[in-house]
């Protein structure tokens, strides 16, 4: 188990690392001759600056102008030290022509000639001159003078050791102004414990598959002996929170290799060239330390497919990115050693280019977990949570099928939250229920409806719940409620026993005759049609475009796929005007039989919708095997 790794020198790195040794210190070497030749040239600035300060003070003038001040009785005081004398007028004087500047002058510096022959002191007796024992223009100390010389000098020294400082960490030039990414994120190490598969749950298969990458990383010598290549990269695929991300750590974590993590999307930025700047340096930094492994998550944000037009701004700066990592991946740049992991929820979209052997050898799609999957997820996820004696966990994989990874973590925090807010000591069997219907139906709303609204609401839900319940292959009845969660006045909730792969053509049907049974119910029993359908009718519509567009379960349309899959291209754009005309009738067609046949299914038992939506409306909530028993139905099947 290997140490946390100290923050990195540079700030601008976007990627963070596990596992790998901490740098060695840069071995710089003082800059001596460029501290010299800039202390000599603040010392001579300085010299000259302190030249013209000290003789701001005095003026010096002509013996001859000092006689005529002396004669005018102009001058207040002097001082002497041999011929040199220092004075000071009573007042100020126009400077003489042979003087220093312009302006007036007070304060005055002259010397008295050697040969002079003139009586001196009558002169400044007989004028009342004080004669002073201490110099009237006062000069700086030594220290003084020279904490004012090394001042600048040292402000200098640590305004250029700042800016060289930043130079070499990359913060200087254009692209640290410019774009660079600060400061770097934390290493995600607690205490030094590593991600490893005994973490990981739910995707056995997958991690069988990763396990070849973490032995290539392990034993490298018996790969190169046998003349086998590490595989360069391998591509994560698979809808979102399926553990893509927890996946490569633990690959990493397992192997005992450095790991460095960063997002495609912190590699753009406005300034081109910066990108691939910084794939550059971060498989050199991987290249130092290897065997070692880079994440890269989301990679469809900088790996789409190249178009033939040249982009500008942004668009430049993504291919030329994408680019950079196509030419360090292809081993020209001497990467032996280095593994790239990418994930991605759009394989569809990613360049041919970069998903091809040599580059990405290996596509692992990584699916929402099976039912055993789910309940060692939960175990895992539980950990830390004091569970009561009657959780079953198991019970509640069985009701929670397709969620994530990520799902099912959330829902043991919330069961958690709920246990916490209940004043619990434990967390019990209901918390988990409550938090799922929370996740999958959304909140409870504190909304008090009509009495008539109420009444409509109980059959609508009644309508959905006893087609379910009749219709053969549908998926169980687990709850209604006329309860407002989320943005929906009632809920019905229906899940499989067991996970279901593949839709045949009936159980499709159902599903859609059931998703219509509330509006069938509302005319039913009401003669009126409400907004309360507009999920229904959504989900309605995605059924049937994907029955008779893609699955191939219409004679007229036949058996090819004739839309786009989501989210690929526009609505029509993969089909002729005539095609989409005959989806949209098959379409409708298939919808109205299954209207008809949901409403003749609730003429033909009536009495069961009546008792079931007066059930409802005395209890608000009824759970599965109140709602069978207030039905009168038994469960037709239960495939635990």
């Amino acid at each position: 188990m290997s140490n946390p790794v100290p923050p990195r020198d540079r700030t601008d790195q976007p990627w963070r690392s596990e596992g790998a040794p901490p740098p060695p210190p840069p071995k710089r070497k003082p800059p001596w001759g460029r501290i010299i030749i800039a202390a000599l040239v603040v010392y001579l600035l300085t010299n000259l600056v302190l030249t013209l300060v000290n003789h701001d003070d005095d003026t010096t003038i002509s013996y001859t102008e000092f006689s005529k001040q002396v004669a005018d009785d102009n001058v207040d005081k002097i001082y002497s030290k041999g011929d040199s004398i220092q004075g000071e007028l009573r007042k100020s004087k126009p400077k003489p022509k042979d003087a220093d500047g312009d302006g007036d002058y007070k304060k005055f510096t002259t010397q008295r000639p050697s040969f002079a022959d003139d009586k001196i002191w009558a002169d400044l007796e007989r004028h009342k001159v004080t004669v002073t024992a201490r110099p009237v223009v006062q000069e700086r100390s030594l220290l003084t003078n020279l904490l004012i010389s090394l001042a600048p000098m040292i402000l200098i020294i640590v305004l250029w050791l700042f800016i060289a400082r930043r130079v070499s960490s990359g913060l200087g030039g254009a692209g640290g102004m410019l774009g660079r990414k600060q400061p770097p994120k934390p290493i995600e190490m607690e205490g030094g414990k590593r991600t490893t598969f005994a973490d990981v749950a739910g995707i056995d298969e997958v991690e069988g598959e990763l396990n070849d990458v973490v032995d290539f990383l392990k034993h490298p010598d018996a790969y190169r002996a046998m003349g086998a290549k590490m595989p360069r990269g391998v591509l994560l695929t698979g809808p979102p929170g399926t553990g893509k991300t927890l996946l490569a750590r633990a690959v990493a974590g397992e192997a005992n290799v450095p790991f460095f993590s960063a997002s495609a999307s912190e590699f753009i930025e406005m300034i081109v060239g910066v990108g691939a700047s910084r794939v550059r340096e971060l498989f050199a930094e991987a290249r130092k330390v290897a065997p070692s492994i880079i994440f890269i998550d989301e990679i469809d944000t900088i790996g789409r497919a190249r178009g033939g037009g040249s982009g500008l701004g942004g668009h430049d700066e993504r291919e030329q990115t994408l680019n950079q990592i196509l030419t360090e991946m292809d081993g020209f740049s001497g990467s032996e050693g280095v593994v790239v992991i990418a994930a991605t929820n759009r394989a569809d979209v990613l360049d041919p280019a970069l998903t091809r052997p040599g580059r990405f050898d290996r596509t692992v799609v990584v699916s929402p977990p099976d039912r055993e999957g789910r309940e060692a997820i939960l175990r895992i996820h539980t950990r830390g949570i004091p569970l009561a004696p009657d959780v079953d966990l198991a019970q509640v994989a069985r009701i929670t099928p397709g969620m994530t990874g990520a799902d099912l973590a959330n829902l043991a925090n919330e069961a958690a939250l709920l246990a916490v807010k209940r004043r619990k000591q434990d967390v019990t069997m209901p918390d988990f229920t409550g938090a799922l219907e929370k996740v999958q139906l959304g909140a409870e709303r504190s909304l008090v409806m009509p009495g008539e609204e109420r009444r409509r609401t109980a059959y609508h839900e009644s309508g959905h719940a006893l087609l379910g319940m009749l219709q053969p292959g549908a998926d169980p009845v687990r709850k209604i409620t006329i309860v407002p969660r989320g943005r929906a006045l009632g809920v019905t909730l229906s899940t499989p026993d067991a996970d279901k792969y593949a839709y045949t053509e009936e159980y499709l049907r159902g599903r859609i005759i059931g998703a219509l049974g509330g509006m069938a119910a509302e005319q039913l029993v009401f003669g009126v049609i409400t907004t309360g359908a507009e999920s229904d009718l959504e989900q309605v519509t995605n059924l049937a475009r994907g029955m008779v567009g893609r699955w191939g379960m219409s004679a007229r349309v036949g058996r090819l796929s004739a839309l786009p899959n989501d989210g690929q291209q526009p609505y029509g754009l993969a089909a002729a005007p005539a095609t989409l005309d005959t989806i949209d009738e098959e379409m409708r067609r298939i919808v109205d039989e299954c209207y008809a046949h949901a409403l003749r299914t609730l003429q033909e038992h009536r009495a069961q919708l009546d008792a079931l939506a007066d059930a409802l409306l005395e209890s608000e909530t009824l759970d599965e095997a109140d709602a069978y028993h207030a039905a009168g139905i038994p469960r037709l099947s239960k495939n635990d």
